[in-house]
């Protein structure tokens, strides 16, 4: 499972990181990024979609599930 944080559309609310602080960071302007190129360890798949799941702006999306 790979996730990918559509800039144009993040906001900064950063729910992402606080829920998955292991698959997101923010940069300097407060918009979310995928570390670790978006892969997500097994064991954190179900943190992954909670992350994408609470985005308000929906700027978070699963890819290859």
């Amino acid at each position: 499972m790979r996730v990918r944080v559509i800039s144009d559309k993040c906001e900064g609310h950063n729910r992402c990181c606080a829920l998955a602080p292991e698959l997101f960071d923010v940069d300097d302007y407060g918009i979310a990024t995928a570390l670790n190129d978006g892969e997500v360890p097994a064991e954190l798949e179900a943190q992954a979609k909670l992350a994408v799941e609470n985005c308000p702006e929906y700027a978070i999306e699963v890819v290859g599930e």
